[in-house]
């Protein structure tokens, strides 16, 4: 019973906010509340959300510091330089401009950290992306799936989970993986490649100087999403400087065509389609640079993530101190320190919600029994014949476990059991544990991680069409990263 009222509680869930019924937040704390009385413990429902709220404060914590940490960087403008080298990559063609979302994504998730990759590829991205009205799903879909690759380094969470449930050492797991996860990588450019050459077809090429041109009226883009205009001071990215080159574009271009997926925005609004024709990215001359101080705050940068990849503290203290310490140097001054605040208090209360929403989903979902049923479910109906491939299974089993678990409860929880059912057969717990991976590139866009919501509320997409678009692609590239784990005899 609590098998199928699990599985019933997370198709209500996706289907109403895939439909755009309900809010991810209202859907994240209404749902399991109704489910959790249904399955008649709803005089438990206070402890289940507690205990997960007491689980996810951490990772809430983290959220919120590395939003303004990061933000900040963003406005003082440390990424300026590798924004500018991505853009003069990209030229304002679509095509370059979606491969260079994926390679800027990969290229930041080296640390590990999800929500860190999407606020520094959103800020860099997302003005052209708007500006020449490209789909933003598109970004968000690839972001993500870069990152879900990218996600299985040894200090990035999964590797290192394996590792201690299988009590293994992390470097066997995922050296020998490296090919495998490097074909998946490559997947993830050839679809961007894809993806981009259907935008192109849909937008045609403009110049960059006509994709960035200023306006009367300047309008720059704060990190959460919104902006300001005139004088604002919102965190935003640079887009380069206006020119006298006029628009070109191809012959063979539909200028505003429609259709579907990635021919079109799902996510438009109109409010946002009356912005795009003054919309601006990074101000290159925005009163919050600090160009003096520059190497400071790369030094300050580098110095985290080191920390932060050497476990040297808990990452939320990490970022806690390094937002009050970019804070104070920065901006000495308590007016400066407070509109920065403000800057990013949207974005930092949007995801800080989000994540003690899902934590009502996550505890009643754990507190009630239904992940250890449906765990035992899906394991029990592998038939005896998989033994010998039970890594393969293990494999096509991280893709819908990981998507609809947390990586902890995949991890501890299903993992051994697989590890067990396959040594009963001669398979090895590395090879489980190497399979085990396939899945991450999923993973990253699953309702219950906190960073996919850090993405999609920066690009101002709903989580709904994000979903829509992106899982098929996910899938896609957890498949590759599986057959060629396979091809390669490392699983």
């Amino acid at each position: 019973m609590l098998t199928i009222l699990g599985f019933a509680m997370i198709a209500t869930f996706l289907v109403l906010i895939m439909t755009k019924k309900m809010s991810p937040i209202a859907a994240l704390v209404l749902i399991p509340a109704l489910f959790c009385v249904a399955v008649g413990q709803g005089a438990q429902l206070g402890d289940y959300v507690i205990e997960g709220v007491g689980n996810l404060a951490p990772t809430a914590a983290m959220l919120m510091f590395a939003i303004v940490y990061f933000g900040v960087m963003i406005d003082v403008g440390l990424f300026d330089p590798i924004v500018r080298g991505i853009l003069k990559f990209c030229r304002a063609d679509p095509m370059r401009i979606v491969v260079g979302t994926a390679v800027l994504a990969a290229i930041v998730s080296l640390d590990g950290d999800g929500s860190t990759t999407f606020m520094i590829t959103v800020s860099a991205m997302y003005p052209l992306y708007k500006r020449l009205k490209m789909s933003l799903v598109v970004m968000t879909g690839v972001a993500a799936t870069a990152n879900g690759v990218m996600n299985t380094l040894p200090w990035g969470g999964p590797t290192a989970r394996a590792a201690t449930a299988l009590k293994l050492d992390a470097s066997e797991i995922f050296v020998p993986m490296i090919p495998a996860l490097a074909m998946g990588l490559l997947a993830v450019f050839v679809l961007a490649y894809v993806l981009g050459l259907r935008e192109r077809k849909r937008l045609g090429m403009l110049t960059l100087d006509e994709a960035l041109a200023r306006e009367p009226e300047q309008e720059t883009v704060s990190t959460g999403g919104g902006s300001t205009r005139g004088g604002g001071t919102g965190s935003t990215a640079t887009g380069g400087t206006g020119g006298e080159d006029r628009l070109r574009k191809d012959a063979s271009a539909s200028g505003g065509g429609t259709g579907t997926g990635a021919d079109a925005d799902p996510t438009a609004d109109p409010a946002d389609e009356a912005d795009d024709d003054d919309f601006q990215g990074l101000d290159p001359n925005r009163s919050t640079l600090r160009p003096k101080l520059y190497w400071f705050n790369a030094g300050l940068t580098a110095a985290l993530l080191t920390a932060m990849i050497m476990e040297l503290m808990p990452i939320p203290v990490l970022f806690l101190l390094g937002a009050a310490l970019a804070l104070t140097v920065n901006f000495p001054h308590m007016p400066d320190q407070r509109a920065r605040i403000a800057a990013h208090a949207d974005n930092v209360l949007n995801v800080s919600g989000m994540v003690f929403a899902a934590a009502v989903f996550t505890g009643v979902l754990t507190g009630t029994g239904m992940v250890e049923n449906m765990a035992d479910w899906v394991v029990g109906a592998v038939p005896d014949a998989m033994g010998p491939h039970m890594a393969i299974v293990t494999g096509l089993l991280s893709l819908p476990l990981t998507y609809f678990m947390s990586n902890d409860g995949f991890y501890f929880g299903v993992l051994p059991v697989l590890a067990e059912a396959g040594a009963a057969h001669g398979v090895s717990p590395l090879e489980i544990a190497r399979a085990s991976l396939a899945g991450q590139a999923l993973h990253m866009s699953s309702p219950l991680v906190p960073a996919v919501y850090v993405l999609v509320g920066m690009a101002k997409v709903e989580f709904g069409d994000h979903t829509r678009f992106t899982v098929k692609w996910a899938i896609l590239t957890s498949l590759v990263v599986l057959a060629a784990g396979v091809l390669f005899g490392i699983m």
